[in-house]
């Protein structure tokens, strides 16, 4: 099992590698770059002052028509060249692709993700900002839904073609219709002071006095502003687990060491759980990460948005609208890695719940 462990700890420079790779060209490439979206501002706006403060204190005044050819970068027309030239300096646009790309890979070997481009501050202080909310929302949702999900699965496998099967069916069907977004505006009307009662709070995911609570209304003040949000979450995520978990339980108890089992006067809870357990829980196991993954960041993002929760998500989604490369990278790069190395925990997982694989022998 080591020597597996460190193949796939192997594998994943050269995938990690090829994945930031190709996005980074692939965005370099794109129209709509972070000069031009500071051209944009810049034309926008009026006063040697906010000049200053677009071009870093280098220029003071935008000279008359002429000056720029505006087919390099839209809405550069009447901009002095030097004044081009010292945006690109601030965002390192005045060196070659491949010294970019070259820094690019040096920094994140060391997990150096640099300084956001408009907002001042460090990647990987913006990243640890905005961390507890997705881990908030990510954990617990997908918690919930596994803790539901795969009982209920297990029991509608168990009640197939029954009353019970039927309206479960039904419930986590309908949810499944209803986009999580759709359910949050409905949460914040009816719970959140929108027309109704006002039980819990719409914004942040502590209170402003939180610092000054115990440690026990601390917990209690965290998943209070957390009831919405996750309720949102969870209300789609349901079905795919429920009748995934169904269908895996349904067709090894029509297998034939099931039958065997019983000929052999073995109970069902037994056979259940001594044997078809196991087998069934491998494909549940196997679609663990990318779940997770997915709660964790793109899941989340309109949550986010509709309860005031700065997250990854929307700090993603900023970040790619305002061309902040660094951001959009480093985000790119730490969930890919946690991706792939969720992927290697997804494996170890098999062998604890079924120790018949042996990944080691595998060729």
């Amino acid at each position: 099992m080591a020597a597996y462990i460190a193949r796939r700890l192997l594998l994943v420079i050269p995938t990690i590698w090829a994945i930031i790779t190709i996005n980074f060209f692939i965005v370099q490439i794109a129209p709509g770059g972070p000069v031009d979206q500071a051209i944009a501002e810049m034309q926008g706006l009026e006063g040697n002052a906010s000049l200053q403060r677009i071009t870093g204190g280098g220029m003071s005044g935008v000279p008359d028509s002429g000056g720029m050819d505006s087919s390099r970068y839209r809405g550069s027309r009447g901009l002095d060249p030097e004044v081009i030239a010292e945006i690109e300096k601030r965002f390192g646009f005045d060196k070659p692709i491949w010294v970019r790309y070259l820094d690019m890979l040096k920094n994140y070997v060391t997990f150096n993700f640099g300084d956001s481009l408009f907002r001042g501050r460090s990647v990987l202080s913006l990243i640890a900002e905005r961390l507890p909310v997705s881990i908030s929302l990510g954990l617990w949702s997908t918690l919930i839904i596994y803790l539901v999900s795969i009982p209920l699965g297990i029991r509608k496998a168990v009640k197939n073609g029954t009353r019970f099967d039927l309206w479960t069916s039904t419930a986590v069907v309908l949810g499944n219709a209803i986009p999580s977004f759709l359910f949050a505006v409905l949460l914040v009307v009816l719970f959140a002071g929108g027309s109704f009662l006002k039980i819990f709070p719409l914004r942040g995911l502590v209170s402003v006095n939180f610092a000054e609570l115990s440690f026990g209304r601390k917990i209690l003040d965290y998943f209070w502003h957390l009831v919405l949000p996750i309720l949102a979450m969870v209300i789609g995520g349901f079905a795919s687990l429920t009748m995934l978990t169904k269908n895996s339980f349904l067709d090894e108890i029509h297998k034939q060491y099931v039958m065997t089992a019983r000929a052999k006067g073995l109970t069902e809870k037994g056979i259940l759980i001594k044997h078809v357990f196991r087998n069934a829980m491998l494909i549940v196991i196997a679609g663990f990460p990318s779940a997770f993954i997915s709660m964790f960041f793109t899941g989340s993002l309109l949550i986010e948005v509709i309860f005031s929760l700065e997250g990854l998500g929307l700090l993603g989604f900023e970040s790619t609208m305002q061309r902040d490369y660094p951001v959009i990278f480093a985000t790119l790069y730490i969930f890919t890695l946690l991706g792939l190395l969720l992927s290697l925990v997804s494996d170890l997982m098999y062998t604890i719940v079924d120790p018949r694989i042996d990944f080691e022998g595998r060729r």
